[in-house]
């Protein structure tokens, strides 16, 4: 089975504006309301790719409970733990001439819920898939995936963490199958500037020093890097779009399920690397999260 956790869920209010009018009133055109957060992003196209998953995390309040309510339709079973004060966040995003996202904070999360959350992963088993997607709300120590992967290290449990900063580097040492950084974070997590191909692969390469076995760089309109276990280098361009970017929201997260659903299907890099680009590219030419039959028209 494969299991993603979303420490920070959220519902996306989606509102088409012709334009953003600071300091008076906006009219949407229209708006969507869909089901938010990465964990639940990357759940939800992988199933659209055959793969069915459990969707664990936190929710709160009517939100949360809204939430939990349009994932039913989305993905296979849900095992979230409901928190006693707060609301799930809402976050809002504006599609004008450019995308601009209003995020909520979210709810504040006891260390009992954590705990909460230890004794479902700990009935994880040999040949499950756990993927830990996105930043935790504030409170929470930078340490708290790591530990995640240390409770699990010795039960044969396939770790994917897409994360950054100290979230992301502190998980180096349990050897996650995958890390999906973009470049920006790649240069952030570092502390450099990365302006060529080689600075981008040096970076790649150090996650992987560090004890990473794949690392896959997502470049945005210049496609991705992977560096395998075997020690290869594979790179691709992005699909050429017909159409103009009509959402950007969960294509690292799309990324993530389809170079996972590729590697399932084949066992081979270069077929997961292209599902990756193909889920990527299928996501920002649709306005939620693409469907299979997306995917597989641009792979």
């Amino acid at each position: 089975m494969i299991y993603t956790v979303t420490f920070n869920p959220s519902l996306d209010y989606v509102m088409f504006i012709p334009s953003l009018n600071i300091g008076g009133i906006t009219r949407a055109s229209r708006e969507s309301i869909f089901p938010g957060g990465k964990g639940i992003n990357v759940a939800v196209v992988l199933e659209r790719l055959g793969f069915p998953c459990t969707a664990l995390g936190f929710c709160a309040g009517d939100t949360g409970k809204m939430l939990q309510n349009m994932l039913k339709g989305y993905i296979s079973h849900t095992d979230f733990i409901t928190l006693p004060a707060g609301q799930s966040r809402i976050n809002v995003k504006l599609k004008a001439e450019q995308e601009s996202d209003i995020n909520g904070r979210g709810p504040i999360i006891p260390a009992s819920n954590i705990e909460d959350l230890f004794k479902k992963l700990d009935k994880l088993q040999k040949g499950d898939i756990l993927i830990l997607s996105g930043n935790v709300p504030a409170g929470i120590d930078s340490g708290i995936y790591a530990r995640i992967l240390q409770n699990l290290q010795n039960c044969g449990v396939q770790f994917v963490v897409d994360t950054e900063g100290q979230y992301l580097y502190k998980t180096l040492p349990y050897k996650p199958f995958l890390v999906k950084p973009n470049t920006a974070e790649l240069a952030a997590l570092f502390q450099v500037q990365i302006d060529s191909e080689a600075k981008l692969i040096h970076y790649a390469k150090q996650l992987q020093k560090e004890g990473a076995q794949n690392v896959l760089v997502s470049r945005g309109e210049e496609g991705a890097l992977l560096v395998s276990a075997e020690g290869k280098l594979y790179s691709a361009p992005a699909v050429k779009l017909k159409t103009p970017v009509v959402n950007s929201v969960g294509a690292g997260d799309s990324m993530v399920a389809g170079f996972l659903a590729g590697w399932l299907k084949s066992k081979d890099y270069t077929t997961a690397l292209n599902y990756a680009l193909a889920a990527g590219g299928a996501c920002v030419a649709c306005e939620w999260l693409p469907k299979q039959k997306d995917i597989l028209a641009f792979l």
